[in-house]
């Protein structure tokens, strides 16, 4: 369980202008960088996607990682392990991924969503036993998730080329940018002491493993059952990461056109089988 110095000092550590403007310096770096923009040819297909045969190479890979590992453990654990002990892990992992969700939401000057966040943070790390209960969301505070993926999109970086990264699967220029940059993202990593500060990340990939197991028909109907894997786990990709960006940038309520292609959950859901379980 979390101790009362430590939350102290991670809501100082999120509201640091020190590590606001490290964040600040290296996304600006990334952002000069730039990101491969599609020529006006290119930029009448429905995906700008240049890198197709490196990223189909890399797709199959994953398949195959997936076939041989990840599928047959994902459906172990989700027969073996009780789904409520299954939600334990999926708590303590998402409450110790918060305050980097709040220093998005600073970057991306949403202070509403800092405050909400904060406040989630600290019901479900007192009250909510160290995270293994979601009492802010029984309290009828939902989680705002956000990344750093989505702080460059608010700051007008383009999205650029469609990738398949090894393992982690379906990404952006954009989003590859945020993710690397999510390792530096959280306060937690800066405060808490080793191995304290990696369990955060071990139970976000157990649930992963989890969510594989549990999803296994819909992610097989896409995989292994459709005619092509790759432009199918592409479209999905694309249109979930569209809509969500375009739902946080308008406020939107609206119904989420892509939720249930093939029986899966809404985007916006921590189930999501085909969003990041990874993401920091």
């Amino acid at each position: 369980m979390i101790s009362r110095n430590a939350l102290s000092a991670t809501l100082n550590a999120v509201s640091s202008p020190r590590a606001v403007l490290s964040l600040i310096l290296v996304s600006a770096t990334l952002a000069m960088a730039g990101c491969a923009r599609p020529s006006p040819e290119a930029a009448t297909q429905q995906y700008f996607d240049p890198y197709e045969a490196r990223n189909r190479k890399i797709h199959a890979f994953n398949k195959g990682l997936d076939k041989a590992v990840l599928r047959p453990v994902g459906v172990a654990y989700a027969t073996v392990v009780p789904e409520e002990f299954a939600t334990l892990v999926q708590n303590f992992g998402e409450n110790l991924a918060t305050p980097a969700d709040v220093v998005n939401d600073v970057l991306q000057f949403r202070l509403k969503d800092a405050f909400i966040n904060t406040v989630r943070f600290t019901m479900n790390s007192t009250i909510g036993v160290g995270g293994l209960i979601d009492a802010a969301t029984l309290w009828g505070i939902p989680a705002r998730d956000t990344d750093f993926g989505e702080t460059l999109y608010v700051w007008g970086v383009q999205e650029g080329a469609y990738m398949e990264l090894p393992i982690r699967g379906p990404s952006t220029e954009r989003d590859t940018a945020g993710r690397i940059v999510d390792f530096f993202t959280n306060p937690l990593s800066y405060i808490l002491p080793s191995p304290e500060k990696s369990y955060g990340t071990e139970a976000r990939v157990v649930s992963a493993i989890g969510y594989r197991g549990r999803y296994a028909d819909t992610v097989d109907s896409v995989l292994y059952d459709s005619a092509d894997s790759y432009a199918q786990s592409r479209s999905i990709y694309l249109q979930r990461r569209h809509y969500k960006l375009g739902d946080i940038n308008t406020g939107s309520a609206a119904e989420d056109p892509y939720a249930d292609p093939y029986g899966a959950p809404a985007s916006n859901s921590s189930d999501d089988p085909y969003g990041d379980p990874y993401a920091e």
